[in-house]
This record gives C-alpha cells, structure tokens and sequence, in this order.
C-alpha cells in the first residue's frame, strides 16, 4: 500500500523585500515578492528523501493562499512532489493561524494521509504552532521540532535536539511531524523537474469545496488580530568610544546604560 505524505507549503513575503501592513493591518502580500518558505523547503526534502526509502509513496504539497501561491506549490513539485493542492478563496483573507489549521485540517482529509509533514514554522508569522493545532483538530499523534526523521512499519520515529539533550520519539501512523532547519539541506530543483512541475495536477478548492463557513476563517473569524502598528524609527548612528586611556571604562558605563550588564 502506497505511503500518502502531505506536506504543508507556505507562500511568504520575501524577508529581503520592504515588508509592511496593508489599511486592514494584515500583512500586504501583493506589494511584495513572494517565495515558497524556505523552512518548508526542509519539509519537502524530508518527504522526498522518506518517499525514497518506501516501497511506494506518493507526496502531495497543500498550501493555503491567493493565486500568487501557485508559485510555492510549482516549487515544491520541481523538487519532486507529486502533486498539489491549492487552497483558494476570497474570504479566507486575514486568516489568522486557527482558522489556517482549520482549512488545512479539511484538505488533509479530504486528499487522504498517512503522514502529514511541516516546516518548523513560517518565515512571515513564526508562531510555530500550526502542525500542533493541525494534529489536534486532525485527531492524530504529533512529534514535532525533528531534526532527523523516518518512517518505517507504520511507525515515524526522529530525533529532537536540545540546549542539553536529544530526544528519540516515534509515534504510530497516521500522525503530523515538523522538522526544523538542521533536518537536511533542500535540493536545488533540476532543469528537468522544472519541466516535468508543469504537467504536474494541481487541484484548486475552495471553502465551499472544504464545507468551510466563510465565518469561521478570514478577519471574521480570526481569533487574533493587529490593533495598531507604526513603522520602526530609522536607526540612528552608533556611539564611538575614543580609548585614550578611559575606553574601557567609557564602555562598561555605556553598556551599564543600556542594561547589557
């Protein structure tokens, strides 16, 4: 029986472009390069590299967004996924992240799954907690934070890493991991994965399709939300110590200051 992993994708701002909120305060996506999040790229290679190791396996990336998030899921299928599914509706804007695991929760079952695998957080929200809301509403185990992971006998098992120790865990299958930036570093898409993305099925639902109440997800339904927000002042210049015999003391005085020490 085939090994079925959904990996969730994230179509972010790019973090070197000039990021800010539109009039509603929610986060202007469309005055901004976008990118598949490069801490999902970890999921997907993780995928790849545990389809690999299965008798038969097939991958499909999910991802939730506006049409520009059809980029993500062609990156991701250039790796090597084998399909995609694409989560779009109008009223899923300013979706917070209970209303993401909920839409989420419902493509995942409705796609079918084994393993359901997640980057350790977004490069825009950085909450980190979607893959354990996600296991929640989904009903199944969750080993989250891995930095090495495999699948073997209907059991996931990987290993957490600590300030002090490392843990070994393994939960039974069906259940949701997130792994993390030490994982295993994502391939580069081939030129020939680049063409064979193409013809790749890429399914397009919407919450009607998910039997989703449009109250329950978008600004509506959003449990959290931005109250206010200001640009960051420019930054100033820094403050030069002249060491002619005191530099030393100058410095501790500064760093007292500001409460380093």
């Amino acid at each position: 029986m085939s090994l079925r992993i959904v990996v969730c994708v994230k179509y972010v701002p790019d973090a070197t472009g000039d990021r800010h909120f539109a009039e509603d305060l929610t986060v202007d996506r469309d005055d901004v390069d976008g990118l598949l999040s490069e801490l999902d790229e970890y999921a997907v290679e993780q995928a790849l590299q545990i389809a690999d190791e299965a008798d038969e396996a097939e991958i499909t990336v999910l991802t939730v967004g506006g049409d520009d998030a059809k980029d993500a899921l062609r990156k991701a299928l250039s790796m090597g996924a084998d399909k995609a599914v694409h989560v779009a509706d109008d009223d899923l804007h300013g979706t917070d992240v209970m209303g993401t695991s909920l839409v989420l929760a419902k493509a995942v079952e409705r796609t079918g799954y084994d393993l359901v695998i997640c980057g350790m957080a977004s490069t825009d929200g950085t909450m980190g907690v979607l893959p354990a809301m996600l296991a929640e509403r989904l009903g199944v185990p969750q080993v989250t934070l891995l930095s090495q992971v495999s699948v073997e006998d209907g059991t996931v098992r990987g290993r957490r890493d600590g300030d002090a120790a490392s843990e070994q865990l393994e939960a039974s299958l069906p259940a949701v991991v997130s792994v993390t930036d030490q994982s295993g570093e994502a391939r580069y898409p081939s030129f020939k994965g680049i063409m064979a993305a193409k013809k790749k099925p890429v399914e397009v639902l919407d919450l009607e399709d998910l039997e989703i109440d449009g109250d329950d997800v978008g600004l509506k339904g959003a449990w959290t939300q931005v109250d206010s927000a200001e640009q960051r002042p420019a930054r100033t210049a820094g403050t030069i110590v002249k060491d002619e015999g005191e530099g030393g003391r100058q410095l501790a005085e500064f760093l007292a200051a500001q409460k380093f020490i």
